[in-house]
């Protein structure tokens, strides 16, 4: 989504200073790459770059291949074969060991102003989406649909799916909303093909953090780098001010432990840390926390204030369901040895994007297979009517 948002922003500063532009997008990946389907890099004609479609290593000729598709005005599919041992011809000898597929886009006129604005629409609020996209890896001279229809979590549907129409993919988007995974699936129709990415799309983390010392500033800092959304609460108007908090993203509030949540919109993607260093400020907000199924709670403190907690709470009779015990991570944190408030915010970090993913944590060295998960990737061939 930062992504996203970051593409938007430099389109249309591209737009305004007359520069001509095309998209990039990975679209599909056999094997390893550094980046999967559905990133993005905005390319103008005098070679700026916004987001990437890896770590560096196929820009540079991405840069080359958009230049042609602008003065084309006409869609491309690249293919990089990042397993060939012939690899170096791209200048990088890249070892990725994978294909990776991206479609550039032009971003001129109707088609370019389209593009956009179904990815204005994805983020414009806080809710999931899917954007479908049409290629063909087969045919590479038929025409490259690309990103052209969008459907949004409350239903509403922007653009159009071509040749194919939106009735046929209809119990696939439903699939890929509630399965919260993104998919892959093959139409053909004698010698023709066509492949249909429904990308899901999810809006940022909300992290909401307790507290307004010292020690919340990298922890804001660092959420602002990986493009989270950060609320700073605090009943203290000396700490609860905006000129300590000055992140774009960041909105900082100033309430009492009990109004705290009227200022608060929770959804699945929203997370707290309670680190006001108040004892009954913390517990306050825990208690009334449980009660709205929040998915992650981080306590900063020693496992003494945790287990304090939780034994208030029993004698006030509120026994913790093993859902609720789940979410309250007391010490906040991954052990990785820090000390200071920046280690700390990165170990915090680092355990609510775990828990956000449902990845298991360990050292990448000793996961036992690849490092992105796969599964959802495989295309899926289905017979159908195609006329293209």
């Amino acid at each position: 989504m930062h992504e996203i948002l970051s593409i938007i922003q430099a389109y249309q500063q591209a737009t305004a200073a007359g520069k001509k532009t095309a998209l990039a997008t990975v679209v599909h990946v056999e094997g390893s790459s550094y980046r999967r389907p559905g990133a993005r890099m905005l390319i103008t004609e005098e070679a700026e770059l916004t987001g990437s479609i890896s770590g560096g290593c196929l820009e540079g000729d991405a840069f080359r291949k958009a230049l042609h598709v602008i003065l084309s005005d006409k869609p491309m599919l690249v293919t990089y074969d990042t397993a060939d041992d012939d690899d170096a011809k791209f200048g990088m000898g890249l070892g990725c060991q994978g294909v990776i597929q991206i479609l550039i886009e032009p971003l001129q006129g109707e088609r370019g102003t389209v593009i956009i604005d179904l990815l204005v629409k994805a983020t414009a609020v806080r809710q999931k989406s899917l954007m479908i996209t049409l290629f063909s890896i087969q045919d590479k001279k038929m025409p490259q649909h690309g990103s052209c229809f969008l459907l949004t979590e409350q239903g509403e549907q922007f653009g159009e799916i071509p040749v194919l129409g939106t009735a046929r993919l209809q119990h696939e988007m439903k699939l890929v909303m509630e399965q919260q995974k993104s998919s892959f699936s093959k139409y053909l129709d004698g010698v023709h093909e066509l492949v249909v990415f429904a990308e899901f799309i999810q809006p940022p983390v909300s992290l909401v953090i307790i507290g307004a010392g010292n020690d919340v500033l990298p922890l804001v800092q660092m959420a602002e780098i990986i493009g989270w959304q950060s609320t700073v609460i605090d009943g203290r108007p000396m700490y609860a001010n905006k000129e300590r908090f000055p992140m774009p993203s960041c909105m900082v509030v100033h309430a009492k432990a009990d109004h705290i949540l009227e200022h608060v919109v929770i959804d699945s993607r929203t997370v707290f840390v309670l680190m006001s260093h108040n004892y009954n400020y913390d517990l306050a907000i825990l208690k009334a926390l449980l009660k709205k199924g929040v998915r992650y709670i981080g306590v900063l403190g020693p496992h003494k204030k945790m287990r304090m907690m939780i034994d208030e709470l029993a004698e006030e009779g509120i026994e913790l369901s093993q859902q609720q015990l789940d979410a309250i991570h007391g010490p906040v944190g991954l052990n990785i040895g820090a000390e200071t408030a920046e280690e700390i915010a990165i170990s915090v970090v680092a355990e609510i994007q775990a828990k956000l993913t449902s990845a298991a944590i360990m050292p990448l060295r000793e996961k036992p297979d690849t490092i992105h998960h796969h599964a959802n990737l495989v295309i899926k061939t289905e017979i159908s009517s195609l006329s293209v």
